[in-house]
């Protein structure tokens, strides 16, 4: 690699969370893994600070984790380009970057870095050129995805260590659960996080939990789900701290949590229901039935991202199995009845087991997103 190899990555918030999330891990593995000087620009600091802490919206510029936090503004200030230049989740470069990049004698790697998915596409588009309309500039797409010859999905070298000395250990997820002011593990019930966009399905997911045949706690962090959790309980409004209850079911608001505090929660639930791109991704490295909520666009373009990410999670599995996670997840992703598929699918609970230990390793066998954009570059730059 490169001596001192310059990244310039740029991010803008759109939902808040998952773009910023999938960025600032993607800056941190690049800088804490492969040594690089990394400059993470970002149009929403104030987001940014719920998911790490220590972030201060108020400066232009600040340093975590090895990493440089510039916070982007308009007018965009005259800086000089990095070596690789990604342009992450369908943002735009500032005009006056483009021309300093064109500027520049040896011209820099650019990457348009886009959102992950299992369509039969994805492999033919990755790596692509894209040459600049104007300038003497060329972006290459990098897809992320789940087979080989796409880019993989993000994963650090400490993740699978870290995780699975937190789940063999009771003292850590005990002191866990104390920390969000929960009963520690030993009680008797089964514990789901819960993190989604608004959806009426979770009415009908509620009620069917509260007449389980055992007890259920649903972890929620604050987000745009609490109106719904607020309408089953008749409640106008829920806020973090609130515990609420009926019959079998137990609804615990929790506090926005960091990356590595989420990463926990995760690893310590029995399911987790997530949505996005950056809770997904996390799920599946968590070794726990999961979930997914997928960004909801208003041309129907999320259900073949659905469809297509069923289809190779479930190949190979028997109809008795696939059916039932195919029927939550249509029914969890269009406000539908999502209580009698959810008993079906949870049925099924030992072997979403054993399929996530499988699922993770054919994700290892296509390597690491971070890895592969840093093997994709430096074959750029020779």
């Amino acid at each position: 690699m490169p001596s001192g190899q310059r990244w310039d990555i740029f991010c803008t918030v759109i939902d808040n969370y998952g773009d910023i999330g999938i960025t600032w891990r993607l800056a941190r593995q690049l800088a804490d893994e492969y040594g690089l000087q990394v400059r993470l620009w970002i149009d929403d600091l104030d987001s940014f600070r719920r998911i790490q802490p220590g972030i201060d919206p108020a400066l232009e510029r600040q340093s975590h984790a090895g990493v440089e936090v510039c916070r982007w503004f308009v007018p965009f200030p005259h800086v000089e380009p990095a070596d690789v230049v990604v342009e992450a989740l369908a943002c735009h470069l500032p005009e006056s970057y483009e021309q300093a990049m064109a500027a520049r004698a040896v011209k820099p790697v650019w990457i348009n870095l886009e959102y992950l998915s299992a369509e039969g596409w994805v492999a033919g588009c990755h790596g692509l050129p894209s040459p600049h309309p104007r300038l003497p500039l060329t972006k290459h797409f990098f897809m992320p995805g789940y087979t080989v010859g796409t880019g993989g999905v993000l994963k650090e070298a400490w993740l699978a260590g870290r995780r699975n000395a937190f789940q063999a250990s009771r003292a850590a997820l005990d002191d866990f659960w104390r920390s969000l002011g929960l009963p520690d593990g030993t009680r008797q019930e089964t514990r789901i996080s819960l993190f989604s966009y608004e959806s009426t399905a979770i009415q009908s997911l509620f009620q069917s939990w509260s007449q389980s045949a055992e007890p259920i706690r649903c972890l929620v962090p604050e987000g745009r789900s609490l109106g719904d959790v607020a309408h089953f309980f008749g409640r106008t409004a829920v806020a973090r701290g609130d515990c609420l209850t009926l019959g079998q079911l137990t609804v615990q608001v929790l506090p926005m949590l960091d990356l590595d505090g989420y990463d926990r929660l995760l690893w310590a639930c029995d399911c987790n229901f997530v949505r996005g791109e950056d809770s997904f991704v996390r799920a599946m490295w968590s070794g726990t039935p999961l979930v997914w909520q997928a960004y909801r666009q208003e041309d129907g373009a999320h259900w073949p991202k659905i469809q297509a990410f069923l289809d190779s999670y479930c190949a190979g599995m028997d109809a008795v199995t696939a059916d039932p996670l195919r029927r939550l997840w249509q029914a969890w992703n269009e406000d539908g009845d999502a209580g009698p598929a959810w008993a079906s699918f949870w049925q099924h609970r030992a072997y979403w087991l054993e399929h996530s230990v499988a699922w993770q390793a054919s994700l290892d066998r296509v390597g690491d997103l971070a890895g592969n954009l840093v093997k994709f570059c430096n074959e750029k730059i020779k």
